[in-house]
């Protein structure tokens, strides 16, 4: 077994891989053998046996002001989790059940926004009750780990979370090694010793570890770690589980090499693009399912390795046909371990959901542009361009101003004005209109958001961090999260935050927001209902309207045929254990969006055309019906 000096990270695989570890790189050797000498030799299963005096089934291990706020879907996920990771619930059987042995992994597919976080914090904290040194691991994606670190005091969960990617100590940590940390040099390896200290009081006590897919890899890059993070842990929890779908990444090999059977994949959207990246996220929860899936590439095409692999490669081929039997038998092999909600309880709590697909009419100038960018060869390049162009002109990249004889110096003239780009205009009158709702607006690329903040701020004098908020991927995780508080706070002066898609993972709360607009269309629809479930979930106390924002005769056309499939092979593989409904459904009564005919009765005239049509989605198999019904007849 390896002990705690023998987690020091490889270095010298890279200048670059040198740099990233820095902080470890300063670390004092002999703080290391200081905290080594405390270790008492615990190996991965020490401590693990289970309680004795326990009776009844697992939820005598929860309490039962617990019990009383989760909601039915919730107390099910809790049950399936049990018997997919323990084999049952009831206590008398898992007294005899080894933790060495035995256990499945499982998908908890719930819609976003319906509380996943907190159905695996109650799951967590009885199955420690059971095995309180079974170190389970959460990761998820670094901006989430606060969310967690928030579900821990929202639900009264007094087990310490050791958040790995947090610079600063949780306050929970190992009392000798804090003392020990102490008495070492401060300033550069700061950094590298707290983490040391955190990962030697998870080891040692009875606490939960968290870190990011990113830090999990990097950390497990050497042979070093291997005893640490890929062998000692009991269970492994993976937020966002979806993330991690391409078999080709090393991220995706590093949690291949997870020892623990027992893992649980949070997703509300686990089918993502394709059915590959299926494959490879089922097989993260059943490594066997995996190795029979598994599929070997040869001369640049794939050749199944067995009839599984060949059934899950033919359901692309076949997916018009809804009695495909294939698909069925897919269905059933994954429903042991995969337990879907779609959000019933979602439209039972909240006032409602409004999608509304705005086709918008651009003038001749916009609508010339977003013809030219069509001879773009590079299609990465074309879906960039068209995506821009689409919001507002000026956004043509530059690279493309001689070979589209356009005037730089009209862009450069038209770049404050909202009214010169379809989108930004629509934009522009939404907020004039809503005056008493904030508007969320998304966009899968930072420079119609930077474009939009500046023409607010030309337009209406509004502020950053006031009227105007901001978020990205990269933006400084308290600064996030300090956006987010204002957004959320009834009493503030924002109208408007600016959000990067990527940035807005499950588990971010942004209720405060009850207009949502999808500035571009992205390829992957569950992308779009990530975000959309930011503003559209419990705490939510408006209607919520989305409005899908689409330039017409452009590629946002053909992205909309793919998505409309893309959703469809998802509810054929993942039905609803609770019997129907979809986790963005609307209410059961038409809803009204009075903000939205206004606009079309007041700029629809014959000088002036702004939306040239406007399909309602009051339900999901409505909305793809349509969307094939309205485009064939456009195409």
């Amino acid at each position: 077994m390896k002990s705690i000096k023998d987690i020091d990270p490889p270095f010298a695989t890279s200048p670059s891989r040198r740099a990233e570890w820095r902080e470890y790189n300063n670390v004092d050797p002999s703080f290391l053998d200081d905290l080594n000498s405390r270790d008492s030799g615990f190996d991965s299963q020490t401590g693990c046996d289970p309680f004795t005096h326990a009776q009844g089934t697992v939820w005598e291990l929860v309490p039962r002001d617990v019990r009383k706020k989760m909601f039915p879907h919730q107390r099910e996920g809790f049950e399936f989790i049990w018997k997919n990771i323990a084999g049952g619930i009831d206590l008398d059987e898992l007294k005899n059940s080894t933790s060495t042995g035995g256990g499945n992994g499982c998908i908890i597919s719930h819609a976003p926004g319906t509380g996943k976080t907190g159905l695996t914090l109650v799951f967590l904290q009885a199955y420690m009750k059971l095995h309180p040194r079974c170190r389970p691991v959460i990761i998820a994606p670094r901006s989430m780990l606060l969310t967690w670190e928030e579900e821990f005091k929202k639900w009264g969960i007094d087990i310490p979370f050791y958040n790995l990617n947090k610079p600063e100590l949780s306050g929970k940590e190992n009392n000798g090694a804090v003392a020990l940390m102490d008495n070492r040099k401060r300033g550069r390896g700061k950094v590298g010793l707290i983490r040391y200290v955190k990962l030697y009081s998870w080891k040692m006590g009875t606490g939960i570890l968290g870190l990011s897919y990113r830090l999990f890899e990097k950390l497990v890059s050497g042979d070093e770690l291997s005893g640490i993070l890929l062998d000692l842990p009991g269970l492994f929890v993976f937020d966002e589980g979806h993330t991690p779908r391409n078999d080709d990444t090393c991220m995706f090999k590093a949690l291949s090499r997870i020892k623990t059977r027992r893992r649980i994949i949070l997703s509300g959207t686990p089918f993502q693009n394709n059915f590959q990246e299926l494959e490879n996220t089922l097989s993260l929860v059943r490594q066997e399912f995996g190795e029979v899936l598994r599929t070997v590439r040869k001369s640049g095409r794939e050749i199944s390795k067995a009839k599984h692999a060949s059934l899950i490669s033919s359901i692309g081929r076949c997916a018009n046909h809804r009695d495909d039997e294939k698909l069925k038998e897919l269905k059933e092999k994954i429903a042991p371990f995969v337990n879907v909600h779609k959000g019933t309880v979602l439209q039972e709590s909240l006032p409602g959901l409004r999608h509304s697909v705005v086709i918008l009419q651009p003038d001749e100038f916009q609508k010339r542009l977003c013809k030219a960018v069509e001879g773009v060869k590079s299609f990465v390049e074309l879906n960039y361009c068209v995506s821009l162009l689409s919001v507002h002109p000026s956004l043509l990249p530059q690279q493309f101003f001689e070979s589209f004889d356009v005037d730089s110096a009209k862009l450069a003239r038209l770049k404050l004005d909202p009214e010169a780009g379809i989108k930004t205009r629509f934009l522009l009158i939404l907020l004039e209109l809503s005056t008493n709702e904030k508007v969320l607006v998304f966009s899968q690329y930072i420079e119609p958001l930077t474009l939009i903040m500046e023409q607010l701020r030309h337009r209406f004098n509004w502020r950053e961090g006031q009227e105007v908020l901001y978020m990205d991927g990269k933006q400084d995780v308290k600064k996030r999260q300090s956006s987010i508080n204002v957004l959320n706070d009834p009493s503030s002066q924002a109208r408007i935050m600016l959000a990067s898609t990527k940035a807005c993972c499950e588990g971010i709360n942004l209720v405060g927001a009850s207009r949502v607009v999808l500035l571009d269309v992205v390829w992957n629809p569950f992308v779009e209902r990530q975000a959309i479930s930011r503003a559209y979930r419990l705490g939510q106390k408006r209607v919520v309207h989305v409005y899908h924002l689409i330039t017409s005769e452009t590629l946002e056309w053909d992205k909309l045929r793919r998505q409309a499939r893309k959703v469809w092979w998802s509810n054929m593989v993942f039905p609803s254990s609770d019997g129907g409904g979809n986790d963005q459904t609307t209410a059961s009564e038409p809803l009204e969006d009075k903000i939205l005919e206004e606009m079309a009765q007041l700029y629809n005239n014959p000088s002036e055309t702004l939306i040239n049509a406007i399909i309602p989605q009051p339900k999901e198999t409505e909305l793809i019906e349509t969307f094939g019904e309205f485009l064939n007849k456009s195409s």
